[in-house]
């Protein structure tokens, strides 16, 4: 997967622990990653220490506050505007080379499916292309073509979105004393 900007892993991992596509330890390590970049908050520090095997509600106490003190977005697991963000990054992992296009299909077929979020509804169905090509007259490569032409879509707001936004630098993140060697 290539290099990304901690914050936005931070983010991408939160919408994937949303829809129980990531894991707690994830999102932790998500959070140790911001502090090692020089992204701090008071409540990111407590997350960056939470207890993988900790249950949901420790992380999520401490989860809001930190993404709310970071300017990122909280999804509440389950949520539809969190199935919305889980198919935002994957189909940017799509067009950054880590998916193929039939990986990204089958995986909104599997975990997002045919009662999800309407955002994944095209890919879903791209899916059962796939599934019935020898029955049609496209190919493999059409389908593919148009399951790149759904992530792009799919993406096109949200990087729209974030284009329009100041980007947060490390003067406007909030940081607050430096990190002491003992513990809490």
């Amino acid at each position: 997967m290539p290099v990304e900007d901690p914050l936005t892993r931070l983010q991408d991992a939160t919408a994937l622990w949303s829809i129980r596509q990531c894991t707690a330890a994830e999102v932790i390590e998500a959070a140790c990653d911001c502090l090692v970049a020089g992204v701090d908050s008071p409540s990111l520090r407590i997350l960056a220490g939470v207890s993988p095997s900790a249950g949901s509600q420790e992380l999520i106490q401490w989860l809001e506050p930190a993404l709310d003190e970071l300017g990122l977005t909280y999804f509440p697991q389950g949520s539809q505007v969190g199935e919305d963000a889980a198919v935002r990054v994957m189909a940017s992992r799509l067009l950054a080379g880590a998916l193929t296009p039939r990986e990204l299909a089958r995986w909104a077929h599997s975990v997002i499916g045919h009662d999800g979020t309407p955002l994944a509804e095209e890919l879903v169905l791209l899916d059962d292309d796939y599934d019935t090509l020898e029955f049609g007259e496209e190919t493999e490569t059409d389908i593919d073509a148009r399951v790149l032409a759904e992530a792009r879509r799919v993406t096109a707001a949200e990087d729209h979105r974030r284009r329009s936004q100041p980007q947060q630098s490390s003067q406007t993140t909030r940081s607050a004393a430096p990190l002491s060697g003992g513990h809490s």
